[in-house]
């Protein structure tokens, strides 16, 4: 195993014989404004005590300069990835100066250099382990301890980290340097540094004798994008929520929010610096759905400075003590708390979705999984740690209730905080609030991996993989209206595989009503019958959103034919007006026409459909969230069918004036030209004059998708050699590259390079950052329905890395459905 693949056991050791009682990182960051400098200078002092006289500093750099231990300097023995540190003491201070690398992948810290005005803007993403590529360190998360950084960078600049600065000194080379306020103890994944020309603005939240200072910042390109007022909202809504549930103040000073560019995640919970994609800064209209799902992420990494900041996992086995709890409070927040109040819905259709998936993955894990190093780790922030477990939670607080859910958390914070948890310590605060032993839910839940799937069969309610579930079933019925209400609900309790239930009659029976438990659910005949006819009557949008859930289950699982749902979605789609649920729809369309309509009838189906969301954007609401879902649906499906090319290109070049109210923003125009090139509709010479109206980083990006996604030989071979051999791309461009190669209907244009992808895969992983190799290995993956070729593959390659292997695994298996779910529909 590589030296920079940190195993479990290892670092339980090192905890075991070092603790560390104090961090100086000290970092210049002048370089930073010549893109031809790779470097910066790094200097680490650490307190420390030891047990043992050896033991090693984490470090991924260009190079390790010198090593002092107790104020004598030692041979540096640096292999890449660890640094030695031999003669400790009881009582140790340890320094490291070193020359680290700006990043282009999105790990360690990121250098990006926006085209609208030449600025160079730096930020930190660490999680779950490159904080050692930025400074020497402990890479693990049980080493808490305080962290003083010192930045030195241009005067002009805004530089921020985890605390307030405490003193700022001018240089006379036109450079500053800000030393920060102390932090609380803390972990190094969750340490923060930005730097650059950002535009900021403040604000504050008060709570008793509480006062936190708030900040929002972003690109100063991106300012007059800016809609700080709704974010400082949004946080003030969360921060009281939480004061009140949690009753333990926010710890960590101040509390500032940034939005910063070719970001890998949606955000990352830094206390007192928070980053967030700035995806989330809407360049143009965007619908409620966006700003909800926005405000769920403000929401959710707000959610961890207590879930994860505060208490820490000890290890990455325990991940879901912070991630699923995230991500139920998120959504719980956000309908307590904010205007969001239907975000059960965006939960129930989308994120749930995304934990089904996994769930059905053969490289399926329990929520609290064995991770044994960081490779696997890295692969685990995954639909199960996420979506189910959040689901697993919200179906904990209808077993154990409210309160007693509330109260654990209030004692698990008082007697943890600033330290290291495991799974049972949770578990104990939970049965002392609660009264119930927790043991066997955990066992049922926590600790097994699968869904089961609910159905009714002569009066009994049955499921597979049978676990405890507390959950409700709903009786719908036609009012004086026509349309479909809730007239009965029956809560029950289940555990065994069949469970005699009393219902009474109606034409929609909803299983899992309100969506308390994680299941999958099959609706009976004649439900499935209303719902074909009457969807966009159910009045209730979570009732909306189950049955959907529903049907989309059934078509993944070969059970309900493809073109019954397509049939559904064309029907009640453009009568959507819940935009998380249309969204679900749009999407969930497009993908099954691309993988679960057989071949031979994906023209045809493609066409029906594009002709369904051009129809819906002419005819929504001028203006309209819904009208913007559509038009966005409309690039998409012309990317699978070319029938209304000409119609895009004339509403693009403003020959024909499209929906009436329809703004065409330059992500929307992006993506039109993008399916007019994958279907050869457009030429070069058009992206080069889009590209002279919107010149910024992000037309950039899309200007080299859209070049990359013309269907001709001659591209796919450029794109794939600048894909897989050009290390100067970005984890963005990189992106774009492959997203540009899948692009177009035309499988012969790419079908050749297969051998060509698994011939380089064991070169990819070892050779590239685990962001950029797993980009490669998942983008890249033949889609050609060759099984044979990826179980030579697999057969070859047993010794390769285990990570590896589980993401060429769970392809294979997503190939494997696609195959099966196409033959269904083609025996129909």
């Amino acid at each position: 195993m590589s030296t920079a693949n940190l195993n479990r056991t290892e670092v339980t050791l090192r905890s075991s014989a070092v603790s560390v009682t104090d961090y100086r990182v000290e970092l210049d960051l002048r370089s930073a404004v010549d893109p031809a400098v790779a470097t910066f200078k790094t200097v680490t002092t650490i307190e420390m005590t030891s047990t043992v006289d050896s033991t090693w500093l984490d470090f991924i750099g260009r190079a390790v300069e010198s090593v002092e231990v107790n104020g004598r300097r030692i041979a540096v023995e640096y292999d890449g990835a660890r640094i030695a540190l031999n003669g400790l003491s009881d009582v140790n201070v340890v320094q490291v100066a070193a020359l680290a690398e700006y990043s282009r992948s999105g790990e360690g810290l990121h250098r990006f250099v926006d085209d609208a005005d030449g600025q160079p803007y730096l930020y930190t993403q660490y999680e779950p382990a490159d904080a050692r590529r930025v400074f020497a360190c402990f890479e693990q998360p049980d080493m808490k301890a305080p962290f003083t950084f010192v930045v030195t960078a241009p005067q002009s600049w805004e530089v921020l980290s985890n605390q307030v600065p405490v003193q700022t000194d001018s240089n006379s080379t036109g450079s500053k340097t800000v030393t920060f306020a102390p932090t609380l103890p803390i972990s190094t994944y969750i340490t923060a540094v930005a730097a650059g020309p950002y535009h900021r603005v403040s604000s504050g939240w008060s709570r008793g004798d509480l006062t936190v200072e708030l900040g929002v910042l972003c690109r100063a390109s991106l300012a007059q994008y800016l809609d700080a007022d709704d974010v400082f909202e949004v946080t003030r809504q969360g921060l009281d929520f939480y004061a009140d549930a949690f009753d333990y103040p926010y710890p960590f000073g101040k509390y500032d929010q940034i939005f910063v560019p070719e970001y890998n995640l949606g955000a990352m919970e830094n206390p007192g610096l928070v980053t967030f994609t700035e995806s989330y800064v809407f360049r143009g209209k965007a619908t409620a759905e966006q700003y909800q799902r926005r405000a769920n992420t403000i929401l959710h990494e707000m959610a961890h400075m207590w879930f994860g900041d505060l208490v820490t996992m000890v290890w990455w086995d325990d991940l879901w003590l912070k991630e699923s709890f995230a991500d139920f409070m998120g959504s719980l927040v956000s309908v307590e708390a904010t205007r969001f109040t239907d975000a059960w819905v965006a939960f129930a259709i989308k994120r749930k979705a995304w934990a089904y998936v996994q769930d059905q993955l053969p490289t399926t894990h329990p929520i609290v999984a064995d991770i044994v190093d960081l490779e696997a780790a890295k692969l685990n922030f995954d639909g199960i740690t996420y979506a189910k477990g959040a689901s697993v939670l919200k179906q904990l607080v209808a077993f154990v209730g409210r309160d007693a859910f509330f109260e654990a958390s209030r004692k698990y914070f008082r007697a943890n905080a600033f330290g290291n948890t495991r799974l049972v310590d949770f578990l104990d605060a939970l049965s002392t609030t609660s009264g119930r032993d927790m043991r066997d839910w955990s066992r049922a839940w926590l600790e097994t991996t699968g869904v089961s799937t609910l159905t009714v069969e002569g009066g009994e309610l049955v499921q597979t993989d049978p676990r405890p579930h507390r959950l409700a079933v709903g009786v719908y019925n036609y009012g004086d209206t026509g349309d479909l209400v809730r007239t009965a609900r029956v809560e029950v309790d289940i555990s065994a595989e069949r469970t005699p239930i009393d219902v009474p009659a109606g034409p929609l029976i909803l299983l899992n009503d309100d969506d308390l438990t994680y299941a999958k659910i099959r609706l009976d005949a004649a439900s499935l019958a209303t719902v074909e006819s009457s969807l966009e009557r159910v009045v209730d949008p979570l009732a909306r959103g189950l049955i959907l859930s529903s049907l989309w289950n059934s078509v993944r699982d070969g059970e309900l034919s493809v073109f019954r749902y397509l049939a559904v979605a064309e029907q009640s789609g453009p009568s959507e007006p819940d935009l998380a649920i249309l969204s679900s729809i749009t999407a969930d369309a497009q993908f099954a026409i691309a993988h679960y309509v057989p071949r031979e009838l994906r023209s045809s189906a493609a066409a029906g459909w594009l002709a369904t969301a051009w129809k819906a954007m002419f005819e929504s609401e001028p203006e309209s969230g819904r009208q913007l879902a559509w038009a966005r649906a409309c690039a998409a499906a012309a990317a699978l069918d070319d029938s209304r090319a000409d119609a895009l290109r004339a509403i693009l070049l403003g020959e024909s004036p499209g929906p009436i109210g329809l703004a065409l923003d330059p992500d929307l125009r992006w993506s039109m030209w993008i399916a007019l090139a994958a279907t050869g509709f457009a030429e070069p010479s058009d992206l080069d004059h889009e590209l002279r109206s919107d010149g910024t980083s992000a037309g950039r990006i899309a200007h080299a998708r859209a070049l990359a996604s013309l269907p001709t030989a001659a591209t796919k071979q450029r794109v794939w050699q600048a894909a897989t051999t050009d290390f100067t791309l970005s984890n963005d461009h990189l992106d774009a590259m492959i997203g540009g190669f899948k692009a177009g209907v035309d499988a012969s244009l790419i079908e050749g390079y297969a051998a060509d992808y698994f011939a380089s895969l064991r070169t990819w992983w070892s050779g590239r950052s685990i962001e950029i190799a797993r980009r490669l290995v998942n983008g890249l993956f033949p889609a050609s329905g060759d099984l044979i070729a990826v179980d030579r593959w697999l057969d070859a390659n047993a010794d390769a890395p285990a990570s590896l292997r589980r993401l060429v695994l769970e392809k294979r298996d997503n190939l494997s459905r696609d195959l099966k779910v196409q033959a269904f529909n083609s025996a129909l």
